[in-house]
């Protein structure tokens, strides 16, 4: 009886299940469209695309994909980009919002209102200095080059305080009057207390770095480094009359699915993020 009753209560309202299936109706239509699109011959779309929905299908366009070894290219540089952008934030925003939140030392509000200014400002506005910069290190067209400007998060920073903040000081002061060290009460005591805001915050990164755009098309200018975003649009641009619209289609879905699978493997963690920052 009394699991009933908390079913009972869980359970959504019909309007509201209409309203949230209609909602993901919608939002899941495009992606749908996509998918379909990239199993039909390119020769059957032509000037007709609403032959994705009939029969035959084809694994053509994926194979041609995997054959392919300049995507399979973008895809690595992708990897590793998105890969060393991720790594390095991760460590990079523990360290500053351990040190934000749960040390004492002069300026230390001054300079996270510092940080925090990074928030206001766009990286469109600091894109040409940052090009002379990276010009003058001889880094454009290297994986520093891509992975460097991804490392500066304001977010992370003010997310990874936020969260540590949280975390009951009790545990700091015990440790400390048993002997432990700072560090020790960093790797040991308060990062593994921090998973679920970092596998969130892991996510986050990957994604922004994994589809950015902007910069890779400014820093790079060889097509061997080329990340998936670049060398995408390069693709649409230059060939898409002879390639067609299912090959395309199909590049867009093979770009998608690590992004979907780091999703899939971290999805308990985010949820468990998200709930506990906003009780927080």
């Amino acid at each position: 009886m009394a699991a009933d009753a908390v079913a009972a209560r869980t359970r959504l309202p019909l309007p509201a299940a209409i309203a949230l299936g209609i909602g993901a109706a919608i939002m899941l239509a495009p992606l749908l469209w996509t998918l379909a699109l990239s199993f039909k011959e390119n020769a059957a779309l032509v000037g007709n695309s609403g032959a994705a929905l009939t029969p035959p299908w084809t694994l053509e366009n994926y194979g041609a994909i995997l054959g392919n070894g300049q995507t399979l290219r973008w895809l690595f540089n992708s990897l590793i980009v998105s890969a060393g952008t991720t790594l390095g934030v991760l460590i990079l925003t523990s360290l500053a919002g351990y040190g934000f939140a749960r040390l004492e030392f002069r300026g230390r509000r001054a300079l996270f209102l510092f940080v925090l200014m990074g928030l206001a400002i766009p990286g469109q506005a600091v894109i040409l200095s940052q090009h002379q910069l990276f010009a003058w290190a001889n880094l454009h067209n290297s994986y520093p080059g891509l992975i460097l400007p991804g490392l500066t998060t304001s977010f992370g920073v003010f997310f990874m305080t936020q969260y540590m903040r949280a975390i009951p000081r009790e545990l700091d002061e015990a440790a400390l009057l048993d002997g432990a060290s700072h560090w020790r009460i960093f790797t040991r005591i308060i990062l593994p207390l921090t998973v679920p805001a970092q596998s969130t915050l892991a996510v986050f990164t990957f994604l922004g770095s994994w589809n950015d755009y902007w910069w890779p098309l400014i820093s790079v200018t060889r097509s061997e480094m080329y990340t998936l975003t670049v060398g995408l649009a390069a693709a649409q641009m230059n060939y898409a009359q002879t390639s067609g619209l299912g090959f395309l289609m199909a590049q867009a879905v093979f770009a998608s699915l690590p992004i979907f699978i780091v999703y899939l493997i971290f999805q308990k963690q985010i949820i468990a993020a998200m709930a506990g920052t906003a009780l927080k």
